[in-house]
Order: structure tokens, then sequence, then C-alpha cells
């Protein structure tokens, strides 16, 4: 499996969330703590848009793994965006190769998983047959979650995030079935239009792979009034995290099975259910 980071917010230098945390996403990269692997070396991707841009993000990635790559380092230390992803991989079979290193790209969407589809290559075909014609040339890996992605597309993540996604879900879940494959799905999806993150947790078996969102910066703030960088960032500034960055009580919230949350939230709900549509 994976290890994802998703950030929304203030613009930050990227390395600020993805080395300088006690336990940051590259530190789970070679030692991860909740993940079915602790080291997480078939390479990594970074995911982000500028300020200043054209709603188009830019994406980095290579198939080394992130904790000694220093072209990472050196980037992350140079680039400012107000919003990002970023991934380490475990390969669940498919090959290590650059083009099935997350986030997948489309237009002005970035989408990154952890999990995986049951018995993927039986179920293949009939789920690349489901993505739009026009959208098929596209896929250029050879994994289970640019599929999902495009799928997700493919049933209108332009128009409905949660919708789209749901449908995706709603059609592995059959297919699996059909397939006799008894827990088809496990995700925890990251998709961004460059405006909003959707973050999703789900399983066929009800037990999914592990999700945190941070509390808002003001409780933060209130908390550890001693961290510096956190009186720079705004109030809906959020991190959604495979695994906690540290141990600070109060700080990280796990989201809760079979729900997604979109940031930035309302002001009364951190979270709503999610449930695929067949």
């Amino acid at each position: 499996m994976c290890r994802w980071l998703a950030y929304s917010g203030t613009p930050v230098l990227l390395d600020t969330v993805l080395y300088r945390p006690e336990h940051s996403l590259i530190n789970q990269s070679l030692r991860s703590r909740m993940g079915v692997e602790s080291t997480n070396g078939d390479g990594f991707g970074l995911g982000w848009y500028s300020a200043d841009g054209n709603g188009t993000p830019a994406v980095f990635r290579d198939i080394g793994p992130a904790w000694n790559n220093r072209n990472l380092q050196e980037l992350a230390a140079h680039v400012r965006s107000p919003l990002f992803f970023a991934h380490v991989r475990a390969s669940t079979g498919s090959a290590i190769q650059q083009t099935n290193c997350h986030p997948f790209r489309h237009g002005r969407w970035l989408w990154m998983h952890n999990g995986a589809i049951g018995d993927f290559n039986r179920l293949q075909r009939d789920l690349c047959m489901a993505v739009d014609p026009a959208l098929f040339p596209c896929i250029e890996g050879s994994t289970d979650s640019e599929v999902m992605f495009y799928l997700a597309v493919t049933y209108g993540l332009d128009q409905d995030v949660p919708g789209a996604v749901a449908r995706m879900a709603g059609l592995v879940e059959r297919l699996g079935k059909e397939h006799g494959v008894a827990e088809p799905l496990q995700m925890t999806v990251a998709v961004s239009d460059g405006e909003r993150v959707w973050a999703f947790r789900y399983s066929s078996q009800g037990r999914s792979r592990s999700l945190y969102y941070s509390s808002r910066a003001d409780t933060v703030r209130h908390l550890y009034p001693e961290i510096d960088y956190l009186r720079e960032v705004s109030d809906e500034t959020r991190i959604v995290v495979s695994e906690p960055l540290g141990d600070l009580p109060g700080v990280w919230n796990e989201l809760p099975e079979s729900s997604y949350a979109v940031i930035p939230s309302g002001p009364d709900v951190d979270y709503l259910p999610f449930i695929p549509e067949f």
C-alpha cells in the first residue's frame, strides 16, 4: 500500500510539510507506523497548484524512494504552493515505473489513492471498457488507481465530485461481486480541482486504511502557541494524511469509516457519509 498527504491553505514551501514535521511523509516512506508495509519505496510523486497559475497543476514523479531523492528535496525547498499533493508508493503488484506513480493528472484535476481493487486482473477489462472512449488514451500506466481516476472523470467529476467517486466505487463493487470477488474495493482517495480537496475513506469490508485530517489552525494555535509556523497560516488551512505527522494531542482527527471530507470545509461539518452508488 502507500502513504499520502494533501495540503490546502496559506501558500507554504513544500518542505515545511514534507520534511520538517517529526513524522513527515518522507519519514513515513522509510518508517510508516500504520501502513500495511513499513517501507514505501516504490516511487513517489508531487502535484501542486501555483497561486498565480492557470489552474493546471504541475507534477513531479520518480521511481526511486523519496527518502534519498536530492531533486525532491531541492524542489520542495523552493516551491511555494497553496494546494499540493504528495504520495509515496508501495506497489501492490503493478510495475515500478514513472507512469504508475501518483498523483495522476487530467486537465485541472489531481488524484491519488492508497488501497487496491481486489483481483484487479480479473476486473480490469470490464472496468476499462466503462471508461469514456475519448479518455481511454489518457491512461498511461497499469495501476488500478489510474483506472479508478478515469472512471470518476467518466462519471462526471467535473460536475459532482462525491457523486462521480460514488458511481466509480459502485461499479467496482458490482463488477467484483459478479466476478466472485468478496471484497472488491479498498481506498483512501484524494482529488482536487485546484480550489478544493475531497478526501474519501471507504472499503468493502468496512476496515479501511488509515486517514486523518488536521484540526483548524486556530484550534492548534490555541493548544500550541509555541509553534512558530502556525502564526503564518490561515484558520482554513488543513492537511489530510494517511497517518499523523506527529504525536501532539488535539491536532489530528481520524476520518470515520465510509465518509469523505471537503477542504475548505463548512463551518459546522468536517465530514459527510460516503456510500457507493450502484
